[in-house]
């Protein structure tokens, strides 16, 4: 059936929009890709001189990275010994290492997502009905606005943090003692961080750290969202071209069986949904677990803040709480539509005029259906299934981690 419904000129290029389609689709993410680098690594048609400035900007968001993670953990468990600062400095910290961790997940897998990306531009040239490319325009505008609300919370609060926070908290105000404020504590011993130029330079180098973690964070966040609401584009034109079946010629003007064309193209929905869940699966691993720490670490700082009447703080902690919850939020959300979407065909296939076909197509329905009955599901790690109940698990967890949390540092 793949041999006869496919077109003999497969890949030629029917919609003269394409580019400007293509561009629209993956703009956020390439802003966000090429920031960090790693552009060059999961898009194909990428010059010479942007692999070399992908190099440079790897190796200076490493080294940004680093620069925070090394020193900060030595402070954490081998200097300071207020179990408080401890906390304070754990959430942070443990921000960066898994933003490193899905910084080298996604240069390891550029290639898994090369090929997601090269089968998103595939669809975009051989699209051929406008309504049909109205529908996947629809798709992409919802991603590029869930994309836009994840980057405001969440550099606003991350930014707030490390700038802000940092001159106008009260905990900074320290006496007649004039301490010029830093995010993370841990370089005394071989750096004279209060004199200039030295305090400059390590100020700069933790906002531009703080500006990779939250680059990579929604980097990684725009790739999910723009595959995603792509299956779900094309899951709903497969749907208009179920309804329309009854009715309709069962031959298209090129001579391919109407039918086997549905099959072959929800086929090929199948085969992309597949390799998303495996380039996306680790990263959503890392955000469950990242997520869940991180909540019940700006829990408790709210918490800690609010006793403090510190509003600076309190405004600071609690938009990055909000923006943590809304990207695991979103990732789960969007693996339940993804499962409904696809199992949707099935729904579609039994609603439709079945029963005014010839018997032998009518049967070929059950095909579908039966297909319909295991949609692909978005997991994190192959362990957890990402849908709207893991995410109440989430924060159940979150909940249940600072009542131990509070516990312990009292």
């Amino acid at each position: 059936m793949r041999n006869r419904s496919r077109n003999s000129v497969d890949g030629q290029v029917k919609n003269r929009n394409y580019e400007k389609d293509i561009h629209y689709t993956m703009q956020m993410s390439q802003w966000l890709l090429k920031s960090i680098g790693v552009w060059p690594l999961v898009y194909e048609h990428t010059s010479r001189l942007e692999q070399l400035v992908s190099v440079f900007l790897m190796a200076l968001c490493f080294f940004s990275l680093l620069f925070i993670i090394v020193p900060c953990s030595n402070y954490i468990f081998s200097v300071d010994k207020d179990i408080h600062m401890k906390v304070k400095l754990l959430g942070p910290v443990s921000f960066s290492m898994t933003s490193a961790m899905k910084y080298v997940y996604l240069g390891l897998k550029g290639p898994f997502f090369k090929n997601c990306i090269q089968h998103v531009e595939r669809d975009w040239r051989t699209v051929q009905d406008p309504s049909y490319r109205a529908t996947m325009l629809k798709y992409v505008t919802i991603s590029r606005n869930l994309v836009i609300v994840c980057i405001i919370f969440l550099y606003t609060g991350g930014m707030s943090h490390h700038t802000v926070e940092q001159f106008l908290s009260k905990e900074r105000n320290k006496g007649n003692k004039t301490v010029r404020p830093l995010a993370y504590p841990g370089y005394d011993s071989f750096l004279d961080v209060q004199s200039s130029p030295i305090y400059e330079i390590v100020f700069s180098i933790h906002c531009l750290a703080a500006m990779v973690t939250h680059t990579v964070a929604t980097a990684a966040y725009s790739l999910a969202a723009i595959f995603v609401t792509h299956i779900c584009g094309q899951i709903q034109i497969q749907i208009t071209k179920l309804q329309s079946f009854v009715g309709s010629r069962r031959k298209l003007e090129d001579g391919r069986d109407r039918f086997a064309v549905i099959v072959h193209d929800h086929v090929q929905v199948l085969r992309f949904s597949k390799n998303v869940e495996e380039a996306m699966r680790a990263i959503c691993l890392i955000q469950i677990i990242e997520s869940t720490v991180n909540m019940c670490m700006l829990e408790y700082y709210c918490m800690t803040e609010w006793g403090n009447s510190d509003a600076v703080a309190v405004f600071t902690y609690f938009t990055l709480l909000i923006s943590f919850t809304f990207n695991i939020f979103m990732f789960c959300y969007i693996g339940e539509v993804l499962s409904e979407q696809c199992s949707l065909i099935g729904t579609v296939s039994y609603e439709i005029d079945w029963y005014n076909l010839p018997a032998k197509e009518a049967y070929n329905l059950i095909l579908l259906i039966a297909v319909s009955q295991y949609p692909p599901k978005l997991t994190a790690g192959k362990i957890i299934e990402l849908s709207l109940d893991t995410f109440g698990s989430v924060v159940k967890a979150s909940v249940v981690y600072l009542n131990l949390l509070r516990t312990v540092t009292n």
